[in-house]
């Protein structure tokens, strides 16, 4: 873990440096024993693609995995950083299965959407949005699903 640490450390440090990626903390990074997975938003196929070439380029990461949002203009970069916020801190949370949840944000507003199996899950996503600074409010639209789907 310590190392997965490290790389995410050093794959955001790497999108802060490169003048391509504008708004670099709209992005998430997690990484796995080599993986790295970069969740956000990005204005534009050319952040995109630095983004990603940035992560590759990182020493340790064998893989990337692109899970960005394109979101080009108008919007409020500020949403997008509070978003990738957002992403961050459930990623870091390990009561949080973090790929079942999305995050929206609108005028500092965050909605948080997806299925969890478990209600402590969609509550400690709930609780890991409202420590981050700036959050005007929050609608929490996580659905626990509990028993399988019957087709």
């Amino acid at each position: 873990m310590p190392h997965d640490i490290e790389l995410e450390e050093n794959v955001r440090s790497a999108l802060a440096r490169d003048p391509r990626v504008d708004h670099d903390q709209a992005i998430a990074v997690f990484a796995s024993a080599g993986v790295v997975t970069l969740r956000g938003s990005v204005e534009s196929f050319k952040q995109r693609h630095a983004a990603v070439e940035d992560a590759h380029a990182v020493t340790g990461v064998d893989a990337v995995y692109d899970a960005l949002d394109l979101r080009p203009f108008p919007h409020d970069p500020h949403d997008d950083e509070m978003r990738g916020a957002a992403l961050q801190a459930l990623i870091r949370d390990p009561r949080v299965h973090e790929s079942t949840i999305d995050v929206a944000v609108a005028d500092r507003w965050v909605t948080l959407k997806g299925e969890v199996r478990h209600q402590h899950e969609s509550d400690a996503a709930f609780e890991d949005v409202e420590k981050l600074e700036g959050v005007g409010g929050i609608t929490n639209a996580i659905k626990v699903v509990t028993a399988p789907r019957m087709g």
